[in-house]
């Protein structure tokens, strides 16, 4: 039985973690338009404003509940035009092509 160096596997897990977050990046990346474009209709559509423009504030990745479940990301985004703000909090399977946004404490004017 050959002995592989033990100064091997150290490289090798350190590739996988820093992989790992670097996935989750892209993973929130890859849903972040999608995102902010449903929180920025909607806060178009509820502010009466379609000139409204949204910046994302926050962005996690949500584990799923379930084993074997939908991973899902969630974004804060804060929507403003014509004299008014809102925030949303928008949440994104990852893989599917819809978000649903959900307003936030509006108390912002």
């Amino acid at each position: 039985m050959q002995r592989v160096p033990s100064g091997i596997f150290v490289p090798s897990a350190l590739a996988l973690v820093v992989g790992g977050c670097a996935s989750e990046q892209q993973m929130l990346a890859s849903e972040q338009d999608q995102a902010l474009l449903t929180a920025v209709r909607r806060g178009q559509f509820e502010m009466s404003c379609p000139t409204a423009r949204g910046v994302v504030l926050s962005a996690n990745l949500l584990q799923p509940v379930l084993w074997n479940g939908i991973e899902r990301a969630e974004y804060t985004i804060g929507v403003e035009g014509c004299g008014q703000k809102a925030t949303y909090v928008t949440v994104c399977p990852l893989g599917s092509p819809g978000c649903v946004a959900v307003s936030g404490r509006n108390l912002a004017q």
